[in-house]
């Protein structure tokens, strides 16, 4: 099991913002998505890393970042990614996002003028609807969720972990994603849903139909979370992008599918851009 230490700190609205870089030549970000963290990229990193820069984060509210209250939603989240890339003194990288992180992305090259030379959208949060029934329930009673005894707790996201699987995830990795929520992480969990709000994408959506940059969309044929509609959808509504499908992955595609989603992105990126 490769664990990703992010060794790299940066200072965000009074929080510690946790980062890593790896590698050398052309700039590659990876942004991970909910209620993820760098970890699902760390074959993606090895495999990359010997020909990019790969640079990887956990976003404010995630993973090794902190996770004090405050505001973790996706307009927040977008704004950080616009102050890295900023801060990395990056020309035009290329970007890979997973599901938030997709949202985050988009926001940041359409909103905040982050310029990328092309974008890997994995099953991403970009078209309503997307907000679970579980999302919505959590936005209604936070304080009741945040309360709940650890145990029960630690049962229900691992339940709910595990269903972003077609599969099924291996018990060491569902353990490491596990892992951050418990404890004092378990607040951090709710609140980031209960930020949750479809207004973030729906500011963005409009705006697809202006990407001139070249995008490739990859969707897993098995996902429950994010159905695979979602990916034609997207597809249509950015001009000229690639959409390639992963047969039988679920939402968490760089578990279910890991050297084929790791060979998509890695011919992305190498090959010919156009």
């Amino acid at each position: 099991m490769i664990l990703i230490e992010l060794t790299e700190t940066y200072p965000w609205n009074g929080a510690t913002i946790r980062w890593a870089h790896f590698g050398q030549g052309p700039p590659v970000i990876l942004c991970h998505g909910t209620p993820w963290s760098s970890f699902v990229w760390r074959t993606v990193i090895e495999a990359l890393s010997p020909l990019r820069s790969v640079y990887v984060w956990d976003m404010i509210g995630y993973g090794q970042s902190d996770k004090a209250d405050g505001d973790v939603s996706l307009g927040t989240q977008g704004e950080l990614l616009a102050a890295l890339v900023d801060h990395w003194r990056l020309e035009t990288p290329d970007v890979v996002a997973h599901d938030f992180g997709g949202a985050v992305a988009l926001r940041a090259h359409l909103l905040h003028g982050v310029e990328v030379r092309s974008l890997a959208l994995i099953d991403v949060v970009a078209l309503r609807p997307w907000g679970s029934p579980f999302f919505r329930l959590v936005a209604d009673h936070p304080e009741v969720f945040s309360a709940l005894p650890p145990n029960l707790h630690e049962a229900l996201i691992r339940g709910y972990i595990s269903s972003a699987s077609g599969p099924g995830l291996q018990a060491e990795v569902r353990d490491a994603l596990v892992e951050p929520w418990l404890g004092e992480g378990q607040a951090a969990f709710y609140r980031q849903m209960a930020q949750a709000d479809e207004r973030f994408t729906d500011e963005v959506e409009v705006l697809y139909g202006h990407i001139r940059v070249p995008a490739l969309i990859v969707w897993g044929t098995d996902d429950q979370w994010l159905p695979i509609d979602h990916g034609h959808r997207l597809a249509e509504a950015i001009p000229n992008s690639k959409l390639q499908l992963v047969q039988g992955a679920g939402h968490l595609v760089q578990e279910d599918r890991s050297a084929e989603l790791t060979d998509i992105i890695h011919r992305w990126l190498t090959g010919p851009i156009s």
